[in-house]
């Protein structure tokens, strides 16, 4: 915990190399350890190449949307304070959550981000609702998610529209209806006020995670104002760089394993078999909002996974998966620990899982978006 006007976090001078927690990258390593056993006990060297070629594929074009995510947040991060961004809204009413859900647009994180963001802002005052709201639609609605959504559809902008639109639709609906909630009581864990490290645990990001949002921007207290301009810039920008990198290593593993589930399914699943699946009202959009929810995808990168599965499930079924990962997913449960209430975790989890299933399932029944 921090004496009063002290600022957040502080930049060493003499800061030593970028801590990277070793433990996080575990599970990357069992992984690929049982992906190349698998791969060495079968003998179709066709298939193990076809495997590689789409493996690769998702890589490369998810890979540059993920450095520009880290970047972006770093710039958010180092540049934008709290204070700033709490000014942005008004202080209660619908406005606030309906502006809140959209704000994305212009402070744009990803879901591992925006937790520490959203309870430092908490602290700073801003609504139950209006947090709640951003929260779930700041990973969804912004131009980076936007931008690699396009690509991964291949600019088909009819994707794009209804991913952000029902993600800022979810958003605002759980947040009024959380913002109801908050007035009998308070929805917060009883320990926002303790140290924002706590959040990180062992749920996402290193001990001195990059996704601290905007609370260390407007706070660096001597460190920046002491020397020239020049001299400052220069110390931010490098703060930028470290919080991107920072961010980057610790969601970048599992981008590798979503991709290898992803070329694993679209080699050696059968086809004929999804297809029927596909033909089960629910059942494609239950098994990728599962599936999403398993993977841990980051937000920026999530819809090249999704759009591997296009020539196999239905539109709407895609569209639950790129709706429930930014929203919930394991990682996330874990950091909502240090955010909500124990109750207030479980009725948002049921309300994102129902919300996503009720919005996806009417896609799949009536407008019948299909591959």
């Amino acid at each position: 915990m921090n004496a009063p006007g002290l600022p957040m976090w502080q930049p060493a001078s003499g800061a030593g190399p970028l801590p990277v927690r070793r433990e996080s990258w575990v599970p990357l390593a069992l992984f690929l350890l049982l992906a190349l056993s698998l791969l060495f006990l079968r003998s179709d060297s066709e298939a193990s190449a076809s495997l590689a070629i789409v493996f690769v594929a998702i890589i490369l074009e998810a890979l540059p949307f993920m450095l520009l995510g880290a970047l972006v947040g770093g710039i958010f991060e180092t540049f934008v304070s709290r204070e700033r961004m709490a000014s942005i809204l008004p202080r209660q009413g619908w406005l606030t959550v309906c502006l809140a859900a959209g704000m994305g647009i212009v402070f744009p994180v990803c879901e591992c981000a925006v937790v520490p963001v959203v309870r430092r802002l908490a602290r700073k005052g801003l609504p139950p609702g209006a947090a709640v709201a951003y929260l779930l639609g700041a990973p969804i609605i912004n131009p980076v998610v936007a931008a690699s959504t396009a690509l991964a559809y291949r600019f088909d902008w009819r994707v794009v529209g209804l991913r952000l639109a029902l993600g800022y639709g979810i958003a605002v609906v759980l947040g009024l209806l959380l913002d109801r909630i908050a007035r009998r009581g308070s929805i917060f864990a009883a320990g926002l006020n303790e140290d924002d490290h706590a959040l990180h645990g062992d749920s996402c990001c290193p001990s001195t995670c990059g996704c601290h949002g905007a609370a260390t921007g407007g706070d660096q207290g001597p460190a920046l104002i002491a020397g020239d301009r020049l001299d400052a810039l220069l110390v931010r920008l490098g703060q930028v760089f470290r919080h991107a990198a920072e961010d980057f290593l610790a969601v970048g593993h599992y981008l590798v394993i979503g991709a290898f589930v992803a070329a694993l399914a679209q080699t050696y699943l059968d086809r004929t078999l999804v297809l029927r699946l596909s033909e089960v009202p629910l059942a494609s959009t239950l098994f990728m909002m599962l599936l999403a929810i398993l993977l841990n995808l980051c937000s920026e990168s999530d819809a090249f996974i999704a759009a591997s599965f296009s020539v196999m499930l239905p539109l709407s079924a895609q569209l639950a998966f790129m709706l429930t990962g930014p929203m919930f997913d394991l990682k996330l449960l874990l950091m909502y620990q240090g955010l909500f209430r124990r109750r207030i975790i479980l009725l948002l989890s049921a309300l994102i899982l129902l919300a996503v299933l009720l919005v996806s399932g009417a896609l799949e029944l009536w407008a019948g978006l299909r591959p």
